[in-house]
């Protein structure tokens, strides 16, 4: 089809944005061939004319189909161009919040600027072993392609990350190597992975800063080969660098600092052992101030450096080593501060003393006066002569940065090499895979020579990248054989020639370099004249002459020449190197020596590759005055030759891309820039991939796939049973152009754009399918509808016709009675009306003429009125007339009247300035002067009169005043006497008063009273009428109130059953969290075992020595040795691996880490062991107590306590030796830590040795010891009780019971061991049987016994008082509590005082049945164990008897077999007991466990059958009272077991076998017990088989614990069978056909969901469930068991069904949905054929069935949103966005979940606590319990088939 016809009306194209890069738009008519323009409609709702360009014509993109958009491959697009691949990224990256994309090869990772939780273990897990098409993109799946290919293909890989500053690279490389780490299995053998990620902090503080666009950009390119062995498991690493950004070091921009290292440095300032650095704020120092911009938000760069130390620790590099780092380091930043000062043009001094040259000389140990003369002098050498010339300000201030500069690269490359050295590894390496993390093109304002270095090196990963794809495609087209033409991609070699092809620019800037005079501006011109105009790929700007343009393959470049040579250069005076080289500093030189074995510029390695060269600082040999520059290279050349090495190593690998895109400048997360993205998409190639990928065949799919998606578009005769010939016809048919498809082998190729107009086809099909469904239902929708109302219609019209006609008839009759009515009516209103109107009319006329007659009065009187007004208006106006006349006169008067007063004025003014007039004034001025004398006279003698009254009156007052005061002081007494006359009077007055006051309110409350009393009787009668009422209310109020009673009871009784059901379930769960914790601990103790095995059998091969001590003897085992055997087990399975594992002659080092976590876990356990036998002592002490109490006589003790006691105390002695090895262990390797510390002959090594051996002999001498204790203590019952009396010998047991204390305990083992040993040696001097010696001294062991027991009774009594004490105080506060719960109740209604009181009822009458079950089940064990313990004794004293006897003399020992006490024995009638001798044990074992065939045995025998055989076994030795040989006999039977399952642990029928038989032999040893409670369901005949003479509870619970670890072994088998069906066949495979068509894919296809021979269905699934079960019941397990085994099975199904469909985009559809809950209903079904429903299987899949549910609901609104929350129960928040961001629509008609929805479900869930972790975990294994299952067999009936070989074995 032709691409013009596609421009369809309402097709969807992108027309170019200047903002917004691509914008989307919608056709709104046809186009025709010949337009020029196209009308659009814009998204935003505009339209728009767009102009097509007259010359090229071309047509915008077309956009794909919204169901192609999100897809997890580029390549899978329809339409392959720019928009399509910039608007996919946004959609996944924005809506998705998808920061992984593939396009092609190639991974698209965006930096989202946030942290996400997909990089976990369990991520890992779930992607490790994964096709790369299965899943999900992920920077995981890549690294699980490139470890795969390694190991499928032999061929070693790289993984090539790129991308600008701030996109993300060492972030992805660092996680692809964290991927190795876990994956290669070495994390639990060696430290290598811990190593190489530890380079990381190291390689970011010398190498990393921040820039304007990043905070941690990596200023130097790394490639980093991790080593695999032949088991590809990583061994070690090689680290290669290059082109450090040295400039850095002495110039930072605005915003941007240094190299980490020193800020972190300067923020360590004040540690102790960095106060010799004399350092101080990052501010101080010029190397570090430049920026402005010291700190890093949120970085604290003091962490980063106790970071960066421990880094180097781990890697090796020791203290002093770092310290000499920081020294240089610090010196560099004094070096900085270094000031010159100019003395001419031409020469600058130092001053004197200078403080930061001082100390930059003692940090390095030079002399200063010869680096300060240095500094400001430099030698000119030539043929002759050797001069010292000073240099000027500005070249010694270069030179400083220069050496600066040159130190630290120096310094980088001797880090790298100890980083180099720490990851070498001396195994060989098989394989490696490179993991390079480079800068990606670099393009700014100002370009140097990094900027051309960069974009050179990009230059050629970008050829080589565009080699591989268009390889890769060929490879493709070849291996399907359609034919092929070249395709045209850019080839960017003429650039890469430019560059670096002789007279190159390299070349030139080489050749100028080497000039005496070369400068910029003359290799500028050689650029200029060499190139300019002759290769299209370089050009000259305009307005320049110092730079050049080079035509990169991502854009044009301009490059500015200045600094060019210098930098090429690097040029650094040799003087000054030879100054630091004789440094005192000894480190200082070994970063200045001879560069013969330097790789790079700014690295090396240890590994033997082909070096890169270093800037030489010494000159090699040769003639004299030869200098080292004649053979420097330059730092270009060095780059090329490093790059060129590159491409080799790469060239040689399979190469995989990783290309970091960084969405905006500004680090906003998930905000996405469509202008920076789509200029990095060009720059890194992927645009480029794309355009190749186009210009083919891009979209393939295989014929099954075309024919199951576009099956639609075939008609039924057109299906021929060839699919490949049908999708041939059909195609031809769909497509006339056949150049737009070709047919392969097993694929279909498709041009760009047909898959987009087949899915136009497939999508018109069924939408016209749809159209013609929804045609024929709606018009029989509407038919059926219309019948019905057409019926409704004529029996509605039938009624309503009849019913109108009989409300005609009724409107006739009512009309003629209405007539005649009005008739009448009428007449009678007009008549009344007439008369109305006539009244009205007079009344009218009556007020119409009084008012005319009042009018004309009113004017009369008005008229009269006026004439009276008129008359004084008229005389007022004449008088207010006469009155302005008047004025006017007067006022003229006045004014003449003025003027002749002023002309008055004005003479006399003149007369008042004559000389007369001023006498005539004066004249007058004295006569008033004389008046004032006068006056002044005057008061003068009026002031003399008053003065002498004033001293008259003064002599009045001072009389009057004595006077005054003689009568005061009478008055004064006379107040007295008043005031206690007053005082009484007031009192009287007061007293009177109240009586008053009281008589009054006497009065008044007698009136008040006499009120009340009314009120009160009206209001009683008031009261007794309401009360009355209220009666009769409370009477119905109370019949309420008792059903409300009884509801709220049966309320509470169902609300307490409720929290009853609860607290049980929770119980329940602790319990299976305590028992998965347990079961965990048994795993991991198996682990251990397997592992100390593994090591014992390399010990074997490696050493070829049989070990010392090493098999167990079992004639030194004790009967209790169970109890100790397997509970020390654990520390012996982890010392003994660390005594044992030493290297062979290869020398192979010591694992040290497992060695640190094998003590570390031995630690561990003797911690738990510790507190479980504190527990158990307590647990035995109350025990004991409670005995004491309840008994008020002595009972008789069983010996199995003393037996507890003397274990214990085994056990303990036992640890502490254990402990005292380890530390001497500890202290043996912490002597040394060189690898020779483990060689044989050194310390550690023979203490390993001498370790093993004592273990061995220790345990034999531990356990003869154990044996000679227990004869000892028989002997004495035996000499104590001569005439059958057990007085002393009870006694004596109760002594040793009764000892609490552990110290006692050891005394009188300690004394027993000592008369054991001295028994020896005068046993013969006593009495011939040594009888009365033992009397003597089981007498003396008895008084020391007692006064032992004085003290415990002593301790007892006060703890029974302490006891007492205490019940006491919990009495005290029950009585408060009590009385607190009345006081609350009392003030509570009665209503909710009731609930209260029967709450409180409740539980009262609960705790007190807990308590009396709780003492019920204490009593039931105290009278099961004193059952026990009387039929031991009566045991005992038989055998006491006939030890008696045995000891009178030999013949009677050969008699005793026949002395009557084997009478039982002459019964005929089997006892279910089989014998053996002792020497046919081994044989017994090998034929019943170890060469036993599970699957005959199944088929042919009953089920277990061993298990009974080797009960029976066991009850024959208990018959026989033996000891050794019921244990050796169990022992054997457990270490058997356990060596088979290791044999053959990976067969199911072998795992489920045992499994079966060991809970079985379980189940025999409880109900066989002689316990009550194992004994309810036996007959009176099994009764009798219980066993007599020994408790095998200890044995019982190593039995349970095999059991689970035979349950955990059975789970992983099953799991490993399942695994690889899962996927397939619940996700992949579409069990019900059609539902789900296949999306078309890109690159990397998916597994096919069509069923081909080779992959896994749900029947497959089933059938193996099935397989599963049937070998189950075949061996017998339990019911109980096999439910656990199915619950477990689909646990496993569900959780990995939900992690690939958590992890997988295009499983994530409403059709899948289906398809899951489809094969889900198939499980249930199989769980209902099997009996299995009550399992809780079912349940384990809630999860998935939620998943499925969620796939197929609606999402849309509010209300969908609420019931999602609601039904989504089992699955986390972030399972349930999850699902909703990968909801991808298959068809068009689906829609897609809008980003505000998501947004809500956010919002509703925000409050659910729950895990916060994505994916489920597959490897839980849900916590095993083996309930008892008697079994009704009898034991006589049962018969050893000959086909097991046991013939040695006899029926008793």
């Amino acid at each position: 089809m032709a691409a013009s016809q596609l421009y369809t009306k309402f097709a969807r194209v992108w027309i170019p944005d200047p903002e917004e890069v691509w914008k989307s738009a919608e056709l709104l008519k046809d186009y025709k061939p010949g337009d020029k323009v196209l009308l659009l409609h814009l998204e935003e709702g505009k339209d728009l004319e767009y102009r097509l360009d007259p010359k090229t014509k071309e047509l915008p993109h077309l956009r794909n189909p919204d169901i192609l958009v999100g897809e997890n491959d580029l390549t899978a697009l329809s339409y392959l161009h720019e928009p399509a691949v910039l608007h996919n990224l946004r959609v996944r990256f924005i809506d998705s919040k998808l920061i992984y994309t593939y396009c092609g090869i190639v991974l698209v990772a965006i930096n989202p600027y946030e942290q996400l939780p997909i990089y976990g273990e369990d991520i890992i897990n779930a992607y490790s072993g994964q096709n790369m098409g299965d899943m999900d993109p992920h920077i995981f799946a890549v690294a699980e392609e490139a470890y795969k290919q390694m190991a499928r293909d032999e061929r070693n890989q790289s993984i090539i990350v790129s991308g600008e500053s701030g996109a993300g690279k060492t972030v992805s490389a660092k996680y692809a190597m964290r991927y190795f780490a876990t994956v290669s299995g070495s994390a639990s053998e060696a430290n290598v992975e811990e190593k190489v990620l530890a380079s990381n902090p190291i390689m970011e503080s010398i190498g990393n800063a921040k820039t304007t666009r990043n905070d941690n950009s990596s200023r130097f390119g790394k490639y980093i080969e991790i080593g695999f062995d032949k088991r590809y498991r990583i061994i070690g690493a090689n680290m290669r660098t290059y082109l450090l950004e040295k400039s850095r070091v002495v110039f930072q921009a605005e915003e941007e600092r240094n190299y980490h290292i020193f800020y972190q440095l300067c923020a360590s300032a004040k540690l102790p052992e960095f106060k010799m650095l004399r350092l101080g704020n990052a501010d101080h120092f010029h190397y570090t101030k430049q920026g402005g911009s010291p700190v890093i938000e949120g970085i604290d760069d003091a962490k980063e450096m106790a970071h960066t130390r421990q880094a180097c620790t781990l890697l090796g590099i020791s203290e002093n080593y770092q310290m000499g780092i920081f020294r240089i380091l610090a010196g560099i930043l004094h070096l900085g501060n270094v000031g010159f000062t100019s003395r001419d043009s031409d020469s600058c001094t130092i001053p004197p003393k200078h403080e930061p040259l001082s100390i930059f000389c003692d940090l390095m140990g030079v002399d200063y006066e010869e680096m300060c003369h240095w500094l400001c002098h430099r030698k000119l050498a030539t043929a002759t002569e050797t001069y010292i010339k000073p240099i000027s300000k500005l070249q010694a201030t270069n030179a400083r940065d220069a050496l600066a500069k040159h130190i630290y690269a120096k310094l980088f490359n001797w880090i790298v090499d100890h980083v180099n050295q720490a990851l070498h590894s001396a195994v060989k390496q098989h394989s490696f895979i490179g993991v390079l993390d480079i800068y990606g093109f670099e393009t700014f304002e100002i370009n140097s020579f990094e900027q051309f270095c960069i974009n050179y090196a990009n230059e050629k990963l970008q050829q080589q990248f565009n080699l591989h794809v268009f390889k890769l495609e060929q490879e493709e087209y070849m291996k399907e054989q359609i034919p092929w033409t070249l395709i045209d991609f850019y080839d960017n070699q003429p650039c890469i020639n430019l560059i670096e092809s002789k007279l190159g620019i390299l070349d030139l800037l080489d050749e100028e370099c080497k000039m005496p005079k070369g400068t910029d501006d003359t290799w500028a011109q050689k650029l200029y004249n060499t190139h300019l105009n002759k290769c299209a790929l370089f050009e000259k700007p305009r307005l320049s002459n110092k730079a050049f343009i080079i035509q990169h393959f991502a854009d044009k470049v301009e490059y500015q020449c200045e600094g060019f040579l210098e930098k090429n250069k690097d040029t650094v005076y040799e003087e000054q190197i030879k100054v630091l080289k004789s440094s005192k500093f000894k480190m200082l030189p070994e970063l200045f020596q001879d560069d013969e074995k330097a790789i790079s510029p700014t690295s090396a390695t240890s590994s033997g590759r082909t070096p890169l060269t270093r800037i030489p600082a010494k000159p090699t040999k040769g003639r004299p005055g030869q200098t080292a520059k004649e053979h420097k290279k330059t730092v270009g050349l060095q780059f090329r030759n490093s790059l060129h090495l590159l491409m080799e190593t790469l060239n040689a690998t399979t190469p995989h891309y990783v290309r970091c895109i960084k969405p905006n400048d500004f680090k906003f997360p998930f905000t996405f820039d469509e202008k920076r993205a789509v200029q990095q998409l060009r720059a890194c190639g992927v645009l480029e991939t794309i355009r190749i990928s186009a210009a083919g065949f891009p979209s393939r799919w295989t014929y099954q796939e075309f024919f199951s998606r576009y099956r639609v578009l075939m008609k039924q005769k057109d299906v021929l049973s060839d699919r490949k010939q049908t999708c041939k016809n059909v195609l031809e048919n769909l497509i006339p152009d056949k150049d737009k498809y070709q047919f392969g082998k097993t694929k279909i190729f498709f041009r760009a754009g047909q898959v987009a107009y087949l899915e136009k086809l497939r999508a018109d099909k069924l939408r016209a399918a749809c159209i013609r469904i929804q045609k024929t239902i709606r018009g029989w929708l509407q038919r059926k509808k219309y019948l019905r109302m057409r019926k409704a219609a004529i029996t509605v019209q039938r009624y309503v016709r009849g019913y109108q006609a009989r409300c005609y008839a009724k409107f006739l009759r009512r009309t003629k009675a209405a007539t005649i009515i009005q008739k009448y009516w009428r007449m009678y209103v007009v008549h009344r009306k007439y008369k109305s109107k006539r009244a009205a009319t007079i009344v009218l006329q009556s007020y119409l003429r009084g008012y005319l007659a009042r009018n004309r009065y009113r004017k009369i009187l008005r008229d009269h009125k006026a004439v009276i007004i008129q008359k004084w208006v008229r005389g007022w106006l004449a008088r207010t007339y006469y009155k302005r006349s008047l004025h006017a006169i007067i006022y003229l008067q006045c004014c003449i009247r003025r003027m002749i007063a002023k002309r008055e004025l004005k003479k006399l003014k003149i007369e008042a300035r004559s000389v007369e007039r001023y006498k005539k004034l004066h004249i007058g001025m004295e006569n008033k002067i004389m008046q004032l004398q006068r006056k002044v006279d005057e008061q003068n003698k009026d002031y003399k009169c008053l003065m002498e009254k004033l001293t008259n009156l003064e002599g009045i007052y001072n009389s009057e005043t004595e006077k005054l005061r003689s009568d005061l002081e009478r008055l004064q007494l006379s107040e007295e006497e008043a005031k206690i006359a007053t005082g009484r009077v007031l009192s009287l007055q007061e007293e009177v008063a109240k009586l008053r006051k009281d008589l009054e309110q006497t009065r008044s409350e007698k009136k008040s009273i006499e009120e009340r009393a009314d009120r009160y009787k009206q209001e009683t009668e008031q009261v007794v009428s309401t009360l009355k009422e209220e009666n009769t209310l409370l009477k119905q109020e109370k019949e309420a109130l008792n059903h409300l009673i009884v509801e709220q009871a049966k309320e509470m009784t169902e609300t307490m059953e409720k929290k009853l059901v609860e607290e049980t379930k929770q119980l329940e769960l602790d319990l299976n969290d305590e028992r998965l914790r347990y079961q965990n601990l048994l795993n991991e103790f198996s682990r251990l075992e397997e592992r100390y095995d593994d090591l014992k059998e390399e010990m074997t091969l490696m050493l070829n020595v049989p070990k010392p001590g090493h098999k167990r003897t079992d004639s030194t085992h004790s009967s209790n040795e169970s109890e100790y055997t397997f509970s020390t087990e654990i520390a012996e399975t982890e010392d003994i691996p660390l005594r044992t594992e030493e290297p062979s002659e290869k020398k192979v080092p010591l694992d040290m880490s497992l060695f640190l976590k094998l003590q570390k876990r031995v630690t561990e356990l003797e911690q738990e062991k510790q507190v479980m036998q504190d527990e158990l002592d307590r647990k035995e002490e109350q025990v004991l107590r409670s005995k004491a109490k309840e008994e008020e006589r002595p009972q008789i003790r069983g010996a199995e306590l003393e037996y507890e006691s003397l274990k214990r105390q085994e056990l303990e002695s036992e640890n502490k030796k254990l402990k005292n090895e380890l530390n001497e262990l500890r202290k043996a390797l912490s002597e040394k830590s060189a690898p020779e510390v483990t060689a044989p002959g050194a310390p550690a090594y023979r203490v390993l040795m001498e370790q093993l051996t004592s273990v061995s002999e220790e345990l034999d001498v531990r356990k003869e010891e154990v044996l000679i204790l227990r004869s000892q203590l028989v002997s004495q019952k035996e000499a104590i009780q001569p005439k059958n009396t057990m007085t002393d010998a009870t006694v004596l047991l109760e002594d040793v019971q009764k000892m609490k204390d552990k110290g006692e305990i050891a005394q009188a083992y300690i004394g027993l061991k000592e008369t054991n040993r001295s028994s020896a040696m005068d046993y013969h001097e006593l009495n011939e049987d040594g009888e009365l010696w033992l009397v003597y001294e089981g007498l003396k062991q008895a008084n020391r016994l007692l006064e032992s027991q004085l003290q415990s009774q002593k301790r007892s009594h006060e703890n029974e008082a302490e006891a007492l004490r205490g019940e006491i105080q919990n009495l005290k506060e029950e009585n408060n509590r009590q009385q607190q719960l009345l006081a609350q109740n009392l003030q509570l209604p009665p209503e909710a005082r009731i609930e209260a009181s029967l709450q409180h009822e409740i539980t009262r009458l609960t705790n007190e049945n807990l308590d009396l079950m709780e003492q019920l089940e204490k009593q039931d064990k105290t009278v099961r164990k004193l059952k026990k313990q009387l039929k031991v004794f009566a045991k005992k004293i038989g055998e006491l008897e006939v030890g008696q006897m045995e000891n009178i003399s030999p013949g009677q020992i050969i008699d005793e077999p026949i002395r009557p006490v084997n009478i039982p024995r002459k019964e005929k009638d089997f006892q279910g007991m089989l014998e053996y001798k002792k020497e046919d044990e081994q044989k017994l074992v090998k034929n019943l466990i170890l060469e036993l065939k599970p699957r005959g045995v199944a088929v042919n025998l009953i089920p277990g059958l061993p298990a009974y055989i080797l009960f029976m076994c066991v009850r024959h030795a208990d018959y026989l009272n033996d000891d050794q040989k019921v244990r050796s006999l169990l022992t054997s039977t457990i270490n058997s077991i356990k060596k088979v399952l290791k044999k053959r642990g990976d067969d199911f029928e072998t795992v489920s076998f045992w499994l079966s038989n060991t809970c079985r032999f379980l189940h025999c040893l409880k109900q066989y017990s002689g316990e009550e409670g194992f004994m309810k369901h036996n007959t009176s005949r099994q009764n009798e088989h219980c066993l007599t003479n020994f408790d095998l509870a200890e044995y019982r619970q190593v039995l349970s614990d095999l059991a689970i670890q035979i349950y955990q072994q059975l789970v992983r088998v099953l799991e490993n069978i399942l695994q690889p069906m899962i996927v397939s066949g619940m996700l992949e495979h579409e069990t019900i056909q059609g539902v789900s068509g296949v999306k078309p894919t890109g690159l990397r296809k998916r597994t096919s969901s069509i069923a081909d021979e080779g992959t896994y269905t749900l029947d497959s699934i089933l059938r193996q469930l099935s397989s599963f079960h049937s070998v189950m019941c075949q061996h017998g397990m339990d019911p109980e068991l096999i439910k656990q085994v199915a619950k477990q099975m689909f646990y496993i199904v569900g959780a990995i069904t939900l992690n690939n469909l958590l992890l997988r985009k295009d499983m994530c559809s409403w059709s899948k949905g289906m398809q899951i809950r489809y094969n889900v209903s198939q499980l249930e079904e199989w769980l209902r054929d099997k009996n299995l429903m009550n399992s809780g299987a079912k349940e384990t899949l809630e999860p998935l069935i939620q998943a499925a549910q969620l796939l197929q609901v609606k999402k849309k609104t509010d209300d969908d949103a609420e019931a999602i929350c609601s039904m989504c129960n089992a699955l986390t928040t972030a399972q349930i966005v999850k699902v909703l961001n990968l909801y991808t629509p298959v068809n068009e008609f689906e829609e897609r979940v809008s980003v505000s929805f998501i947004r809500t479900i956010q919002m509703r869930l925000r409050d659910r606590k729950d895990s916060p972790q994505l994916l489920m975990d597959a490897k839980h294994i849900f916590p095993v319990t083996f309930p008892f299952n008697p079994s009704s067999l009898a034991l006589e009936t049962i018969q050893i088939p000959a086909s097991l070989g046991l013939g040695f074995i006899s029926r008793v």
